[in-house]
Formats: structure tokens, C-alpha cells, sequence
């Protein structure tokens, strides 16, 4: 387990870059809720939640990952079974949606790690049938491995991960070698159902799309998004300076600790500051493409290829919104956004990532 061999391959400055970006959310949490007394301690959190993580990535990187294509079928049922708790058992903490369940005391977003059960699963069942993805039955299978839990987190309900998930598994598939008539045949379907999918939209998703479509129509709901405006607006090259931003310490800017700390960002440290940011969210993403390119099976490839098309998606939809390009989701800013569920589930993807490169090349027994 702790052979030197393996810990050659260890992919340090991966492990870097995930640690920069993890004490930025630290400081800049700090930034968006040290002037408020129920939110002042949410650093501290973050803290924790990064000492924690730390070393279950190194725990992660220690496990083979070709093992989880033994348990595959069980992680797949035991994120089922957490969905099935949070439908039937599940809080809201006043959103109306209902996407939290009581572990210990302690509020969890079975969501959150789910998307990393779901590709071990996707990733497990694709690679286990490569060969015969392109039989229409196979691919039938792939997509109800897909869409049985991402209609339960539809029904919470979701419409940020519900599209994560989506982004995911359509990716998975795509690279998994499917054919291109596959490809026309489903996407041609997935467009025709559209009409039938937006009757079934909850109040609050049909708001957000509304906002983006006419932000004009309803003021006091895109108060929010009008202020993450102002907010990137006025950092200009520089920003204002770390704690001096006036829409986040004036505190027109809300839930600027999770879905707009991008925002945050962008007023104190400006232009310049989130551009080198994004520099580091891109090498990160390119280490783990190269990862996925140096994976000795299928398995380990669509692994990490899952993982970093997450971040890329996440990332992307996070700024998205805080720019007003994309509709607002509830999508976090992977490493930086406060939550304990999305910080140590993202720690644990990297530490997949690591078990992947550290057994990229066959080891040779004397």
C-alpha cells in the first residue's frame, strides 16, 4: 500500500493547485460573512472541511481504483437508497426544496457525493460492456443506470444537478465509443420531449428561467443576480481590496458564500485576480484530462474523464450565472463555494483521480 514505486506517480502538483484554490475559499469566505454574526464562523468550517478532506484524498489515492468495479452495483444502490431517504425523509432548510437528510445530528446532501457514485457506476457499467455499446439495448441500459436517480433528484426538487447529472452521463457515453446515428437517434428524442418537460418545471425554476429571459419582468427576484452584476462590474482590473467590496459588505449581494462568491471574488480582487484564478481551475482540468489519457483501462479513464467534466461543467454554469449568461442554478464554485457535502466530495474525486496515475503503468515483480 505505502510502496515508493506508486508514490512516484503521485501527481503532486495536482494536489497543489486543489490546495490554492481551497485556501482561496477560505479567505474569501471569510471575506463574504465575517460582518455577519450567524455566518461569521463559516470560515472556520471551510477550515475544517479542507482538514478533513486532506487526508481522506490521500486515503482515497491509497485504494486501488479497479477494486470499485467490485462494489460498483452497491455504491449504485446505496446512492439510490439515500435519494429514496431524501424523497421520503428529507428537510429543506426553508428553500422548498428538499435536498437534505439528518445523519447524526448532521444535515448531508446525499446529491453532492452522488455525483461522483453515479460515475463510478456509469464508468463501471461502460467499460464492463464496451464492446457491445453499440447494440441499442446496451445503451438502453446506460441511460436507465442514468436517469432512474436523476429522476429522484428532479423530484426534490433540483434543476441545477438534475442538468449536472445530465452533462455527465451524456459525456460518459459519448467517449465510451457509442455510434453517431446513437447520438442523432437520442438527441433528436431528448429535443422532441422538451415541450412535454416544461409543464412539469417546479414555481422556482420556471422564476429563474423567466429572470433570465427578461430580467426586467420581476425586479425584486433578479435583485440577486442585478448585484453579482454590479459586484464584477465595479472590482474593474484590481478590485477593491480583500474585505472592502461594497455589495458583499454591505450585504446587497445574498447567499454570497455559496452560489456568488465568484462575485465576490471579481469585486475585491478584480479582473486580474479571477483570470489567474481561472489559470488554475484550467491546469487543474488539464492535469486531469491527462490523467484520463494516461489511465492503464477503460475503467480508470472514463473515472477521471467523469471527474473532470465536472469541474469544467460546474465551473463554467457557476460563472455563468454570476455574469448573467446562464440561468441561476444553485451550482457551487467547486473548492471555493462554502459546504461541507461539496468540498470533501470534490477531495475524494481528486483523490480518485491520484489512485488512477499512481497505477498508470504496470508494475514489474521480480
Amino acid at each position: 500500500m505505502f510502496d515508493r514505486q506508486l508514490w512516484r506517480h503521485f501527481d503532486w502538483w495536482m494536489l497543489i493547485l486543489v490546495l490554492l484554490l481551497s485556501v482561496l475559499g477560505i479567505v474569501m469566505i471569510y471575506s463574504a460573512t465575517f460582518r455577519t454574526e450567524e455566518l461569521a464562523d463559516y470560515w472556520i468550517r471551510q477550515t475544517r472541511f479542507v482538514l478533513v478532506g486532506i487526508p481522506l484524498l490521500f486515503a482515497v489515492a491509497l485504494i486501488d481504483y479497479r477494486q470499485l468495479e467490485i462494489v460498483a452495483p452497491v455504491l449504485f444502490l446505496f446512492y439510490v437508497a439515500s435519494l429514496v431517504a431524501v424523497y421520503l425523509f428529507g428537510e429543506s432548510q426553508g428553500t422548498g426544496a428538499f435536498r437534505w437528510v439528518r445523519v447524526g445530528g448532521t444535515l448531508v446532501q446525499p446529491t453532492e457525493i452522488g455525483k461522483f457514485l453515479l460515475i463510478i457506476s456509469l464508468a463501471w457499467y461502460l467499460s464492463r460492456f464496451r464492446d457491445q455499446m453499440e447494440s441499442i439495448f446496451y445503451l438502453i441500459g446506460a441511460l436507465l443506470l442514468l436517469f432512474g436517480p436523476l429522476a429522484l433528484v428532479y423530484l426534490q426538487p433540483d434543476l441545477g444537478m438534475s442538468i449536472t447529472m445530465t452533462f455527465i452521463g451524456g459525456v460518459l457515453i459519448f467517449v465510451s465509443g457509442i455510434q453517431y446515428w446513437q447520438v442523432l437517434v437520442f438527441g433528436g428524442a431528448g429535443l422532441i420531449s422538451i415541450p412535454f418537460f416544461i409543464p412539469t418545471l417546479s414555481p422556482y425554476m420556471v422564476e429563474r428561467i423567466q429572470i433570465f429571459l427578461n430580467p426586467n419582468a420581476n425586479p425584486d427576484a433578479s435583485f440577486n443576480v442585478d448585484q453579482a452584476l454590479i459586484a464584477v462590474g465595479s472590482g474593474g482590473w484590481l478590485g477593491l481590496g480583500w474585505t472592502q467590496g461594497s455589495q458583499n459588505q454591505l450585504a446587497f449581494l445574498r447567499v454570497r458564500h455559496t452560489d456568488f462568491i465568484f462575485s465576490v471574488i471579481a469585486e475585491e480582487i478584480g479582473f486580474v485576480g479571477t483570470a489567474i484564478i481561472l489559470l488554475v481551475f484550467l491546469l487543474l482540468i488539464f492535469r486531469l484530462f491527462r490523467v484520463a489519457d494516461l489511465a492503464q483501462d477503460h475503467f480508470g479513464r472514463l473515472l477521471v474523464t467523469g471527474v473532470a467534466s465536472l469541474l469544467l461543467f460546474q465551473l463554467a454554469v457557476n460563472i455563468g450565472m454570476n455574469i448573467r449568461i446562464v440561468p441561476v442554478t444553485g451550482l457551487t464554485l467547486p473548492f471555493i463555494s462554502y459546504g461541507g457535502s461539496s468540498m470533501l466530495s470534490m477531495l475524494l474525486a481528486i483523490g480518485l483521480a491520484e489512485s488512477v496515475i499512481m497505477r498508470h503503468r504496470k508494475i514489474d515483480f521480480i
